[in-house]
């Protein structure tokens, strides 16, 4: 199946936060996750920054959480950064590591000195927080990249496991939290998605990184 081109982000009315897909093509996603679509397929790719075909696939299912970074970085200063070029810059800091075939990250302490060196933006690692605690870690920050299962764009769905997944929190309060979502499946999943404290937690693995500061 061929995937159709598309604008690459769109820009979200209720944050003022730009969304991206980690695959580039928000309007593929689905077919991504349902398998109608590959990687190969997706005419995307070159917004990346991937310097090959073959990177971006490499590449593409591993970005999650440089994708959340993609969209903090155009939120804050305007500039759309390749996510591939973020990941690159990353590596020297150890935020990926290969393990023969596969690779592990993003590791958050290593990103998070890649955070303050390569970009000047404050980050703190945060675990052992519960869903609830998210409001007040963005009392100091604006954003809060939070460890979710995957299936979180199932909300209904009771997932496996937690964790392995990285969002974009933007709001957060005693009731809610409202995220954008690099791998959702269509508008809905994917930007300005807001669930009740509770749901959020049935996935929420209770670590992530609190980033940008008021005096970045």
């Amino acid at each position: 199946m061929s995937a159709n081109t598309a604008n690459p982000h769109t820009f979200s009315p209720l944050c003022g936060v730009p969304y991206f897909s980690q695959w580039e093509d928000p309007s593929c996603a689905a077919g991504i996750i349902a398998g109608d679509i590959a990687l190969s397929d997706i005419r995307l790719w070159r917004q990346s920054g991937a310097a090959s075909q073959e990177e971006f696939i490499e590449w593409a299912n591993h970005v999650c959480g440089m994708c959340c970074l993609k969209m903090v970085l155009a939120a804050v200063s305007g500039n759309v950064v390749p996510v591939l070029e973020l990941t690159r810059r990353s590596q020297a800091y150890g935020a990926y590591v290969r393990e023969g075939n596969n690779i592990k990250g993003l590791i958050y302490a290593p990103f998070v000195e890649y955070l303050r060196q390569e970009l000047g933006l404050t980050a703190q690692v945060k675990v052992n927080i519960s869903a609830q605690d998210i409001a007040s870690q963005l009392d100091v920050h604006r954003f809060f990249i939070a460890s979710v299962h995957p299936s979180i764009r199932i909300p209904e769905s009771v997932p496996p496991g937690k964790g392995g997944h990285l969002v974009l929190v933007t709001r957060a309060d005693a009731g809610s939290v409202t995220f954008h979502n690099p791998s959702g499946h269509d508008i809905s999943s994917q930007q300005d998605v807001t669930l009740p404290v509770d749901t959020f937690a049935r996935f929420f693995a209770g670590r992530g990184i609190a980033l940008v500061s008021d005096t970045d």
